[in-house]
């Protein structure tokens, strides 16, 4: 029997569990609040609420890199789980009620203190483009009782959130969780995230990827970064070795996709609405992952993780608006 017909989840997706909070915002607002546009900054608890208070209409909804991955896998038919912290809060229940009825398991108890809930004010500008002010709150407090082992063990894939590298006791999470799936004989896919969080953690990033990943996720600036490469060539052969496949996205040029010996260039989706660039990379990881835990091979995933990103920033939010499963069916044909 394949791993697929014994797993109850398609993906488990671990991650930072935050609310984003969307609005749209002109030029003259991030700069009189002293915001770098395209940007993400963290900021604190008394920041975030001088900044939301600021806001105009928006929309709130749970958000976080992973948990969008597997809020699109399951648009894209997929049986995905989370595992992230909130607290029991408003924020907190906003970020379930989200979650849970985008069809994503999320059986982790809220704490009864300490952070409240992460959100994630995200004011978008008439180009599209995002700036991002995020308090992290609880999400910061994950802690490897977090992890469900049972939950872990049973699904095909271990989505692992950079991010998280950043706090002792969830990177302690990432570790559990992955050794989890390994011990399984499960896949452990690995997201980047972002180019300063690999400047961050660079040598620590080097050794997992070398060790304990199988899927390796990143855009271009994250592939130069991890090598302190200049060139994407050169980057991508040093990770050749280390990982069964490397999936990097490179915006309108589409993605690349390295498996063994393999090379796979894979044109980007054609978008001419472009709205909000707000989880593209995370629909892309969701794209991909689908369709891997199907059995289709590295190209097909590629384009289908290139169509889910073209169809998520063709509106509002990093979450789909209606099913994707036309996408799935297009793609693998």
């Amino acid at each position: 029997m394949s791993s697929a017909q014994t797993a109850s989840h398609d993906v488990v997706a671990v991650g930072n569990a935050i609310v984003d909070v969307l609005a749209h915002a002109d030029e003259a607002f991030l700069e009189s609040h002293g915001m770098a546009k395209g940007a993400m900054t963290l900021i604190d608890a008394g920041r975030a609420e001088e900044i939301y208070r600021a806001m105009g209409p928006g929309v709130e909804c749970s958000g976080g890199s992973a948990a969008n991955t597997a809020a699109v896998v399951a648009a894209l038919g997929g049986r995905p789980a989370y595992i992230g912290k909130v607290r029991d809060d408003a924020l907190g229940a906003v970020f379930r009620h989200d979650i849970e009825n985008a069809g994503v398991t999320f059986a982790c108890a809220p704490s009864d203190n300490g952070s409240t809930t992460a959100r994630c004010l995200i004011l978008v500008t008439r180009d599209a483009q995002r700036t991002m002010n995020t308090y992290l709150g609880a999400c910061r407090e994950l802690t490897e009782t977090d992890v469900d082992e049972a939950l872990v063990a049973a699904s095909q894939v271990a989505y692992l959130e950079g991010y998280l590298w950043d706090e002792a006791s969830a990177k302690a999470a990432m570790k559990k969780a992955g050794a989890v799936a390994r011990a399984a004989g499960r896949e452990v896919a690995l997201s980047l995230s972002d180019p300063f969080c690999v400047n961050r953690h660079r040598a620590e990033f080097q050794d997992l990827v070398k060790s304990d990943v199988d899927i390796l996720f990143a855009n271009e600036d994250e592939a130069l970064a991890l090598f302190e490469s200049a060139d994407f060539e050169a980057a991508t052969n040093a990770l050749r070795p280390h990982v069964k496949i490397a999936a990097i996205t490179r915006g309108a040029k589409g993605c690349v996709v390295i498996a063994g010996n393999a090379t796979y260039t894979v044109a980007a989706q054609a978008v001419y609405d472009v709205v909000d660039t707000t989880g593209a990379g995370d629909a892309f990881a969701a794209g991909f992952l689908r369709a891997h835990t199907m059995g289709f091979s590295p190209e097909v995933c590629g384009r289908l993780g290139n169509m889910a990103a073209g169809r998520i920033i063709t509106h509002f939010g990093a979450r789909p608006e209606r099913p994707m499963a036309d996408l799935y069916v297009q793609a693998t044909a």
